[in-house]
């Protein structure tokens, strides 16, 4: 996937774009109709983009949608792929550098992932702070073109600080505001803070694969985002990473982990999730002036 192919797939999207937008969100398992209520919409399937892959998953629509919130134009992934698809990670990673040479300068990576602890229940937004690698691969790996940016790019703070702190604060405020109209009387807090771990999957983790992450420091585990992260950093890309956190982990509640049930948990909190990405793309545009 060379900076050529990348360059002519960001042509096309811009082609069919009547307002270049500045902020990209890449939507997680189950998290797909945040995109349904976009204004202006339009799609494009992924089918019909120069090299894009095909996502093969349930809960993954396979459209790039171009809309926007409160008139803020935004693009967003309907639907990502995985390395466990078979794809490389070229391919997975192909996307976003789309969005980096089309201009994008923020970026909203989201995901379904299973929660390492006790206290985050499922159904709990985890804003992401840090990650750890250990899908055994790196997107960067190979020959690296310059244009993209730097060969061995800093990873001190992947994930950007103002963009935490907005996000913690418009879910403080959704979180107030639901208790107070007794919407929600269960869950003073939507957001979380930690850290987010990749594995390369397709099987969820077993037990001892778990209590070692929880060794780790690990508080979200799942099989996406990280490589995305990763090279949208290089790009020079802002990130926000939020988890919908849908299932505790193998071994720590009885019964076993099904796709079904992600997508289930996924669904439920669809209303808070999109009100969060409502208000935290606003406060993005404001901070950065698009």
């Amino acid at each position: 996937m060379t900076y050529e192919k990348a360059l002519e797939s960001a042509e096309f999207i811009k082609s069919r774009a009547s307002i270049l937008p500045r902020i990209a969100v890449v939507l997680g398992s189950g998290l797909g109709k945040f995109a349904d209520n976009l204004e202006e919409t339009f799609k494009i399937p992924y089918e019909d983009i120069p090299y894009f892959a095909k996502s093969t998953v349930e809960g993954h629509a396979g459209f790039l949608v171009l809309g926007k919130v409160n008139g803020i134009p935004i693009i967003v992934q309907q639907g990502r792929f995985h390395y466990y698809e078979g794809y490389e990670l070229s391919e997975v990673v192909f996307p976003i550098r789309t969005f980096g040479l089309m201009g994008i300068k923020s970026l909203i990576l989201t995901n379904a992932a299973g929660s390492i602890r006790t206290s985050n229940r499922p159904g709990t937004l985890l804003l992401i702070r840090d990650h750890i690698n250990l899908m055994g691969v790196n997107p960067l790996r190979g020959p690296n073109d310059e244009r993209f940016g730097s060969r061995f790019p800093d990873m001190s703070e992947v994930y950007c600080k103002e963009y935490q702190r907005i996000a913690s604060e418009e879910a403080e405020k959704i979180s107030k505001e639901r208790y107070e109209n007794g919407l929600d009387k269960t869950m003073r807090r939507i957001l979380r803070r930690g850290v987010y771990c990749a594995l390369p999957g397709p099987t969820y983790e077993t037990p001892a694969e778990v209590r070692m992450l929880r060794l780790l420091g690990v508080d979200a585990v799942g099989m996406s985002t990280v490589p995305e992260a990763i090279v949208a950093r290089q790009m020079g890309m802002k990130i926000l990473g939020i988890s919908c956190l849908t299932n505790m982990a193998a071994g720590i509640d009885e019964g076993f982990i099904r796709h079904e049930d992600v997508m289930e948990t996924g669904a439920r909190v669809t209303e808070i999730f999109s009100d969060l990405l409502r208000r935290v793309i606003i406060r993005i545009r404001d901070l950065e002036r698009y």
